[in-house]
């Protein structure tokens, strides 16, 4: 936990209370996940309730606890996804990562997650990693595509 940075991010927000979901945000950008210790940090800091912090943290899907990848995969399973081989891409996303749903890989480079529904149903089945959609996917596409994303690991 890197107590500077978070200082940091609390001082830019002036320790203001209204802004703990901003703060929690940037915290959670210097690892991709929130540690414990780094949650009791701030609830020192702050002067909060360590309960309500964590109420927040488990409260938002968009927090995470738990070490997560660098690159976080979200497969889509809503109806027009699941008829047109959601399933299968999510069997060979977890064989190729050997990783289950919810899961991260060893080197923590991908997080895979599995949602109700995109809101890209004319495009399915649909995948999403970070903020980049790939439509009509099919298991025999799914190596290219991570490969994009292994091949930038170093930066």
């Amino acid at each position: 936990m890197d107590c500077d940075r978070i200082d940091s991010i609390l001082e830019s927000y002036g320790y203001d209370h209204s802004a703990i979901i901003s703060i929690m945000q940037d915290v959670q950008g210097i690892e991709n996940y929130i540690p414990e210790e780094a949650l009791r940090y701030i609830s020192e800091k702050m002067e909060l309730n360590l309960a309500r912090i964590f109420d927040i943290a488990t409260f938002y899907k968009a927090f995470s606890l738990e070490p997560r990848g660098r690159h976080t995969i979200k497969l889509c399973c809503g109806t027009a996804c699941h008829l047109g081989g959601a399933a299968q891409n999510l069997d060979q996303l977890k064989r190729t990562l050997r990783i289950e749903e919810g899961g991260t890989t060893e080197d923590r480079l991908f997080s895979l997650e599995t949602v109700n529904c995109l809101g890209t149903c004319a495009l399915a089945p649909v995948v999403v990693v970070e903020e980049d959609y790939y439509d009509s996917v099919k298991p025999g596409s799914l190596g290219k595509i991570l490969s994009t994303y292994s091949s930038d690991s170093e930066d």
